[in-house]
């Protein structure tokens, strides 16, 4: 409900106010209140009626009745009864529908009616008349030579008995029906347009009348001719030669006789109160039926009203009351349903307009009468603020098209400056009248329009000429209502007693409603008073609060001065969060402002700060060791994500997560000041986490003294569990706490090498603890594991337990235990831990591998003891990768892995395998081999697989080395195919001896018949030799060379027919082996029991022997 105001007084002010509203009222008196203006100075107020101070509610109500409403009631009764006309709405309501309506609306008893309808019947009736406007035609007919018409209108009401009296008067028919139909005295005429076929006349006539019905009103338009000389006549035929026709026309009428261009007959029952139409001219014969349209205002009004039904009020006093209790009635049946939208009934509609047309009310006063009565309902009751709008808007249009009434121009200038003065004392309370909701926003919004569209008004500037700016208006209004809102607030929380504690308390209230306030300004309000008046609220407001609340809050602190405690500090803390906060909405400003008074707020509380550090560490202290007291070290959780550390720790974070939001809740602005403050806050954090790491240590070993050996493990992983998430946590507490933003705030005070420094040493330092901690843990746990897997290992690969299991039955107890153990840390260890746990305990597995294999004796059984450990390597290798779920390959393939991979790789080969690795080797080294140092050997090599033959061509060898005593050599070219179990029954064979000859050309041919699978076998090669022939004694070695056979053209690919290929050239370099240098001969060679292993290796010792390689 709106605030009403006081100081409006206009004519019909009270007429519907009953006496205890028509004095000052509750929302009155708020009115009173208000700062004075420039604008109270533009305007006299009148004064308002005068009521008997002491005078009986009741009779009050019953005065009013009998002064106010029953006159008003007598008007409408008479409108009934002497309506005319059909109103505008598409309902038509019967004269017993309209007396039950106003009945309601006025509250009438029925005697009550009863009795002033027989008055209102008695009455004297009105005199009935229809205002006819003339106001244009369009299209008629020309009839003069020129094309032109002279024309003018007659205008009169017929009735019917007339009009059919005069018909049968005349002996012949006539287009003429007004002439001669009545007397002059009862035709209007309009002046004469000359020479158009548009005339505009915009002349009115007020046509008396006795019934409506079976009356008419008629219209005729004539052209007016008259009496020209023959001279004129000759000229218009010269001029216009289609004027002839017209002049003969002329000619047979007589002289002086005016033409007919058409007629409008209307019935007066069909017509509406008003009407506004263009009507077509009918005609009275065919010769020419398109004569064109006439544009006619009607009106039904009345002449000689009674005056004594409203004690000689005027009409528009009479229609601004009736509108007025229309409208209360309206809105009283319709309570709750939202804001009144100026919707009435169909009744209401009906009076109102048959009231305004029967006292002739122009459209300006019945719109002025709207504005009048609309704006003081909207001070009374819920009225939809846009109405006021649209009223404004309509009033503006008319004052620029009609003149009002000098006292209607002051009822207009009093309105008009009433409602200014009463919105801005709205608004200046806007915070209690238009609260920050989605339904009060629109309103205050509506508000603030309407009086900036009542300063833009043609109106408003003339009536009320002194100098009025809206936007400083609105200013002081703010101003002065934020100050008046801030000393009430500040009396509802005054402090009953001087306590301190009170005091701090009852400011920490103060500065919650301040930010509240402040909020609401900057997300509602000033949008709203931005769109509609251009004022920034949220500035004016804000400057305004921080002016008084940095006063409060200095006169606080200082009485606090030396009388800090604990107490004291605590309530502090909420109050300068508040004030932090109400500090960083100046960053909302729309335009720079001086200083603000709260800028360095924070030195006030310089004192407090150590207590709140102090409460913050010993809270947070007290809340670990009771989490750590109550923790069973038991997994929180175990499922799809499993949470394998307690509930010890899970508090621990949340203890410690205050102290971080206590740093971003200072916020302290001094960086210097900041930079101890971080120093403080890490300490105390690292102190916390140190003192955890020694409370859960007695905690476990209080929980494990009289448990078994598997729950104290399980104990102890959880604890492993507990201290790696907390090492996780201060990892990430550089990032919690922003020491990067510190850096750059502290840049220009406090250099890099002390901030680097302190901080990181801190948390260091407290890292080590915990790290320390972990491997103390592990360590523990690693060394029973190890040692298990070592007695395993060392069971397993016991000689006399060869013969008796295979490889893989001697295995499974090992891997069953690692997979029951892993499982079980796996399931009690985080992830980061598991890994620290798994990787030493490979390591150890490895060297206690390495240990059992280089222990073995080289001797018989070897090979399947190493077999045997090599499928333990793999198994162990699988049980640590577990898939990817494990340790990664690049941790679990160190240099010992590799080397101990390699050692059994080679020793669980037979004597077949071994060969064809060296040769695979030695293939490899010759591809990788660059330079020819002992000369080169050049061939041409095919495999045709249409006859399974191997062709070589010895081409030449080039650059030897001369063996021979004279400097030269004589060579020959070896070839063997190899392995020998591979080619059994190939043959070497030889070239011929070249003599004394370093770069010899051979040019033979040589072919060997293999298959494509001996070919394609493991470490098939054809190995090429060059000799020097000696007489007398062995052959000189010049070189070897290795030429893998999958590399000759044709050996390549699938199985099936394939073309014979192009052969290739191939030029080897020659190289000599290196004595004593490859590991797998000295295997082979301890294989003493195996022929062909002897056999190979005597051949090989034999090259190593020829080689000029140094020994290594």
């Amino acid at each position: 409900m709106m605030p009403s105001q006081d100081g409006l007084s206009t004519i019909g002010d009270n007429l519907l106010q009953p006496p205890d509203q028509a004095r000052g009222s509750t929302r009155n008196r708020q009115r009173q209140s208000s700062p004075a203006r420039k604008l109270g100075m533009t305007r006299r107020q009148k004064d308002k009626r005068d009521f008997k101070e002491n005078e009986n509610p009741e009779e009050k109500e019953k005065r009013h009745k009998e002064q106010e409403l029953k006159p008003l009631y007598k008007e409408l009764l008479y409108t009934i009864i002497h309506k005319l006309g059909k109103p505008a709405s598409a309902e038509v309501f019967t004269d017993n529908q309209l007396h039950q309506y106003i009945r309601e609306a006025f509250s009438m008893a029925e005697d009550e009616h009863q009795s002033l309808t027989e008055r209102v019947q008695n009455t004297e009736p009105p005199v009935y008349c229809l205002m006819a406007t003339v106001k244009e035609a369009k299209g008629i007919l020309g009839k003069d030579i020129s094309g032109f018409s002279d024309p003018y209108c007659l205008l009169t009401i017929l009735e019917d008995e007339k009009e059919s009296k005069t018909r049968r008067s005349r002996s012949k028919p006539r287009k003429a029906v007004v002439k001669d139909a009545v007397s002059d005295e009862e035709v209007y005429t309009t002046e004469t347009k000359k020479q158009t076929l548009n005339p505009i006349w915009n002349q009115t006539f007020i046509l008396e009348f006795e019934e409506t019905d079976g009356a008419s009103f008629h219209m005729e338009m004539w052209d007016r001719d008259e009496e020209v000389s023959l001279a004129q006549k000759l000229e218009e035929i010269r001029t216009n030669f289609h004027g002839l026709r017209r002049m003969i026309k002329d000619a047979k009428k007589l002289k002086g006789q005016d033409d007919f261009l058409g007629n409008i007959v209307l019935r007066l029952k069909d017509l509406h109160c008003t009407e506004d139409n263009w009507y077509v001219l009918e005609p009275r014969t065919e010769t020419y039926p398109d004569r064109g349209q006439c544009h006619l205002q009607l009106k039904f009004t009345h002449k000689e009203r009674d005056g004594t039904l409203s004690a000689g009020r005027s009409a528009y006093v009479n229609y601004c009351g009736i509108l007025q209790q229309f409208v209360q009635s309206h809105i009283s049946r319709q309570q709750g349903s939202g804001p009144w939208k100026g919707d009435l009934c169909g009744e209401g509609q009906t009076l109102l307009e048959l009231y305004a047309t029967q006292n002739d009310l122009s459209p300006f006063l019945q719109d002025l009468a709207k504005w009048v009565a609309y704006s003081k309902l909207y001070q009374s009751l819920e009225v939809d603020s846009s109405l006021l709008l649209q009223q404004l808007t309509s009033i503006e249009y008319h004052w620029h098209q009609q003149e009002l009434p000098y006292q209607q121009k002051q009822e207009l200038g009093d309105s008009l400056h009433g409602f200014l003065q009463y919105g801005l004392c709205l608004v200046a309370k806007y915070r209690d009248i238009f609260p920050p909701t989605q339904d009060a926003n629109p309103r205050l919004h509506t508000l603030l329009r309407i009086l900036s569209q009542i300063c833009k008004t043609r109106a408003f500037q003339k009536l009320n000429p002194a100098q009025f700016d809206l936007h400083d208006e609105v200013n002081d209004a703010v101003h002065s209502g934020t100050q008046e809102w801030f000393s009430i607030k500040k009396g509802l929380h005054q402090p009953m007693t001087k306590d301190m504690t009170e005091t701090v308390s009852a400011l920490s209230k103060l500065i919650g409603e301040v930010q509240e306030d402040i909020k609401h300004n900057k997300d509602s309000w000033n949008r709203v008073f931005v769109s509609a008046v251009q004022v920034d609220v949220f500035t004016i407001v804000y400057q305004k609060l921080d002016s008084l609340l940095a006063g409060e809050v200095r006169d606080t602190l200082n009485q606090l001065e030396g009388k800090m405690e604990q107490s004291l500090a605590n309530g502090l803390f909420p109050l300068y969060l508040s004030l932090q906060a109400i500090h960083k909405d100046k960053a909302f400003l729309q335009k720079s402002v001086k200083l603000l008074e709260l800028t360095n707020f924070h030195e006030g509380f310089r004192e407090a700060l150590p207590y709140w550090l102090n409460k913050a560490f010993s809270t947070t202290q007290d809340r670990v060791e009771r989490a750590v007291q109550v923790d069973q070290l038991q997994p929180l959780q175990s499922g799809m994500v499993p949470i394998k550390h307690s509930s010890s720790a899970v508090d621990l974070v949340a203890c410690v997560q205050p102290i971080c939001q206590l740093w971003e809740q200072l916020s302290w602005p001094d960086p210097e000041e900041a930079f101890m403050l971080m120093v403080k806050l890490t300490e105390d954090v690292c102190k916390i986490v140190v003192n955890y790491c020694r409370i859960l240590k007695e905690r476990v070993r209080e929980l494990s003294e009289n448990s078994d050996h598997s729950s104290a493990v399980n104990k102890l992983c959880v604890v492993v569990n507990d201290l790696e998430h907390l090492r996780s946590v201060l990892t990430r507490l550089p990032q919690q706490l922003n020491w990067a933003a510190l850096r750059e705030r502290t840049r220009h005070v406090i250099g890099d090498p002390q901030f680097h420094n302190v901080l990181p040493s801190q948390l260091q330092h407290a890292q080590g603890v915990l790290s320390r901690e972990i491997r103390s843990a592990l360590e523990t746990v690693g060394r029973k594991l190890n040692s298990d897997i070592e007695t395993y290992v060392r069971s397993m690969s016991t000689r006399r337990r060869l013969p008796s299991k295979s490889t893989e039955d001697a295995v499974v107890p090992l891997m069953k235990y690692l997979e029951k153990e892993l499982q079980y840390m796996n399931e009690n260890l985080v992830q980061e831990n598991f890994n620290s746990l798994l990787t030493p305990l490979w390591t150890n597995s490895i060297r206690t591998l390495y240990q059992v294999a280089t222990q073995q004796k080289q001797e018989g059984g070897l090979m399947v003891f190493c077999q045997r450990l090599q499928y333990t390597l793999q198994c162990l290798e699988q049980c640590f990768y577990a898939e990817g779920n494990g340790l990664p390959l690049e941790t679990l393939h160190t240099d010992d892995y590799k080397t101990l991979k390699s050692h059994l790789t080679h020793n669980s080969l037979n004597c077949q395998q071994l060969i064809e690795k060296f040769l695979d080797r030695k293939v490899w080294e010759q591809k990788v081999y660059s330079g020819e140092k002992y000369g080169a050997v050049t061939l041409i090599a095919s495999y045709r697989r249409s006859d399974l033959r191997l062709r070589v061509e010895v081409l030449n060898a080039a650059n030897l080395l001369p063996m021979d005593s004279n400097g030269s050599s004589d060579p020959f070219v070896q070839l063997c195919l190899e392995p020998r179990h591979v080619f059994p029954e190939v043959e070497p064979r030889t070239t011929q001896i070249k003599n004394c000859d370093l770069n010899p050309l051979f040019d033979e041919a040589f072919e060997f018949m293999v298959s494509v699978e001996q070919c394609q076998a493991a470490g098939a090669c054809l190995v090429v030799t060059v000799l020097d022939y000696d007489t007398l004694r062995t052959d000189d070695f010049e070189g070897e060379a290795f030429l893998a056979l999958r590399a000759v053209p044709g050996v390549g690919g699938g199985p099936g027919h394939q073309p014979d290929p192009s052969p290739a050239q191939i030029r080897l370099p020659l190289t000599h082996p290196k004595p004593n240098d490859d590991s797998i001969l000295k295997l082979l060679e301890s294989r003493r029991g195996e022929r062909e292993a002897q056999v190979f290796v005597k051949k090989r010792r034999q090259r190593e022997k020829q080689s000029q390689e140094e020994k290594q």
